[in-house]
């Protein structure tokens, strides 16, 4: 495995585990040449496909990536490590894997990862829930916002506005 700071081949394994329900050995690896630790994921080349149904009825291939990408943007400047953005990716995987074999509705991603992205933080959702729900005005945003205002203490709310 390459370091991805010094770019060498030498490494070690200092720890590794079985996580997303034994489908992924999570291995924590330091380089034996800058020292520097990094975090590498294995998982088994399934055979089979499992597509996402566009709003439109095309489909394509679920790219677990893509549903990062979406949590990157919606997190950014946010206190999520890379770590929750990586467990949360794994919760959503996981719930399309137990009710999905081979299609899966955009719908049904978006809304897991909206899902867990509000038990993490607020404007995270509200950043993701206004690009996916694609709010037409102000009103529908500010409507979606007032529903997770009821959960916040009031200094926090100044905090969500200041934040969107």
């Amino acid at each position: 495995m390459r370091c991805p700071f010094c770019k060498e081949d030498q490494d070690r394994v200092i720890d590794s585990r079985s996580s997303d329900n034994g489908r992924t050995i999570r291995r924590r690896r330091q380089c034996l040449v800058c020292e520097r630790r990094f975090t590498t994921y294995e998982k088994v080349n399934e055979t089979f496909r499992l597509f996402v149904v566009k709003k439109d009825n095309t489909r394509v291939p679920y790219d677990r990536d893509k549903v990062i990408s979406g949590l990157q943007k919606a997190c950014y400047k946010r206190t999520i490590t890379a770590e929750q953005i990586q467990q949360i990716a794994d919760r959503v995987e996981e719930s399309i894997f137990k009710k999905f074999d081979k299609e899966v509705s955009s719908s049904f991603v978006g809304e897991s990862v909206m899902k867990q992205l509000r038990k993490v933080d607020k404007v995270a959702y509200i950043r993701f829930a206004s690009i996916y729900r694609d709010f037409r005005d102000a009103g529908e945003l500010i409507t979606e916002v007032s529903k997770e205002l009821k959960d916040i203490e009031p200094t926090a709310q100044l905090l969500l506005f200041d934040e969107l």
